[in-house]
């Protein structure tokens, strides 16, 4: 009987001291992959690209509430992984391309007749994607987001500049997709024609690595 008590407690005291053994889930993945939650880790130095989510725009309107300003059906921005570590965490990225198609763009501002242009000033940009799929884009040190918009008016081309000190996105793996919405941007330069605000809202989808899509953990 005192040799089974002996064994019986020996027993118990070696399973109470292995270390527990979890199943494998998203905790144990990148915070960035591909193939599904938990999938296959993205490479830093992967480029990471994404359009506008098919039917939907990019629009830039003169307040939060309205729909007076610019709109554009294709756009595109370009990102590289430059730090990617276990979830839950924070990658990180560097911003290098976000380009409009101007023939793809119209403003419905009384006296503007076309959109010559929009250009993204001051790339690469640093971007941040926690676990909680909150992307936040920042200017490099010194300097601010900006965004050019040249107009067509029937007294010529107006030049309107925008700045913003940062964007804060969210991204969803329903559709592997980034929004923004409601961004503000602040009038730096340009004539009245040129509202003294700017909201950005878009929806890009699906962000992808190599053709594919990019989940968030």
């Amino acid at each position: 009987m005192r040799t089974r008590s002996v064994l019986t407690l020996a027993a118990a005291v070696a399973a109470l001291s292995l270390p527990a053994v979890a199943p494998a889930s998203a905790a144990d993945s990148a915070v960035l992959t591909t193939g599904g939650t938990g999938g296959t880790a993205v490479a830093v130095g992967d480029q990471l690209t994404a359009s506008l989510k098919a039917g939907t725009s990019a629009t830039l309107y003169s307040s939060a509430s309205g729909s007076s300003g610019v709109a554009c059906t294709s756009s595109t921005f370009t990102a590289t992984v430059t730090d990617n570590p276990a979830a839950p965490g924070t990658a990180r990225e560097s911003v290098t391309g976000h380009t409009f198609d101007p023939s793809s763009c119209t403003s419905n501002v009384v006296g503007v007749l076309g959109v010559n242009s929009i250009r993204i000033d001051n790339l690469p940009y640093d971007a941040t994607v926690t676990s909680d799929g909150t992307l936040t884009v920042t200017p490099p040190a010194g300097s601010v987001i900006q965004t050019t918009v040249q107009l067509r008016t029937l007294l010529g081309s107006v030049t309107c500049v925008y700045r913003a000190p940062q964007l804060t996105g969210k991204a969803d793996n329903a559709d592997n997709s980034i929004t923004f919405t409601n961004q503000q941007f602040t009038k730096a330069s340009g004539s009245s024609l040129c509202f003294s605000n700017g909201y950005f809202t878009a929806r890009y989808a699906p962000v992808t690595d190599g053709g594919s899509a990019v989940f968030v953990n």
